[in-house]
């Protein structure tokens, strides 16, 4: 299913029009689609900057126009040569903060329009390289096979990281071309696949202060704070970046952000 088919079966199941989901999966992706409902919506741009982690096969001797196995194959390689090792050599140096440039097809805008809507109407697509952090990055489950390597990558990334570029990059830095054969999303921030919604016609969904705890530092206030957040008042607290604040009896209130040592919404959730 597409993150769009899934938002419109969420819709008909929960009976409200008000769903949305904190970045899509690309359409041979599986995984973990992280989505809102009512005022939880407002919390998914924030989400959208968060970490995320991913499984992947990638096959090295072929190089595809859209990175994946759904684009047409543009050159072929044997690939039968290469190690374990070097393959591992070469998919460490991605490790860190490195400048990617995502693929073609990706849905990224150019001049007001889609990457991948430019590509597919026949047009040359030009992307700027953006800086990307991959925290980890492992291989294994190698496999060869008619002259290809096929093996199998766990990466934990920043969000805006393309895996099908790594897959790309990978092949390109062993001189044999490569791509995705399969994709799946084990993680936005700290939502697991483990803990996922499998059946969209009964779902069990978060409440919203449990999400926002889940999901940023949490800061417990007063009540004479809490009040000043209900009318979108600075804080004279220091924080550390986007934080969670909540009212004595749990309420999920707020995030706010720093601002010269002190405190100012970002996104207020209460009247």
């Amino acid at each position: 299913m597409t993150s769009h088919a899934v938002v419109a079966r969420v819709r008909r199941t929960l009976g409200t029009r008000k769903v949305g989901h904190a970045g899509t999966l690309d359409p041979m992706a599986t995984g973990v689609l992280v989505l809102g409902v009512e005022r939880a919506t407002r919390l998914l741009g924030h989400l959208m900057l968060t970490e995320k982690a991913y499984t992947a096969t990638v096959r090295l001797g072929a190089s595809t126009t859209t990175d994946d196995a759904e684009g047409e194959v543009t050159a072929t390689t044997d690939a039968s040569h290469l190690t374990e090792a070097q393959v591992r050599a070469a998919l460490g140096a991605f490790a860190g903060e490195i400048d990617q440039v995502p693929s073609t097809v990706s849905a990224i805008k150019v001049d007001g329009k889609r990457a991948y809507a430019l590509a597919r109407a026949g047009e040359e697509v030009e992307l700027k390289a953006r800086r990307v952090t991959i925290h980890e990055i492992e291989a294994d489950g190698f496999r060869g096979e008619d002259g290809f390597l096929d093996l199998d990558i766990r990466v934990r990334c920043s969000s805006g990281t393309y895996i099908r570029a790594i897959a790309r990059d990978l092949g390109a830095a062993l001189g044999v071309g490569g791509h995705l054969t399969a994709l799946r999303r084990t993680a936005v921030g700290p939502f697991t696949v483990d803990g996922a919604n499998t059946d969209l016609d009964d779902l069990a969904v978060t409440p919203l202060a449990v999400a926002a705890r889940a999901s940023f530092p949490a800061l417990d206030l007063d009540d004479e704070q809490a009040q000043a957040v209900r009318y979108g008042r600075p804080l004279a607290l220091p924080i550390d970046g986007l934080t969670g604040v909540f009212a004595p009896d749990g309420e999920f209130l707020a995030l706010y952000q720093p601002n010269g040592g002190k405190a100012k919404p970002a996104a207020v959730f209460v009247g």
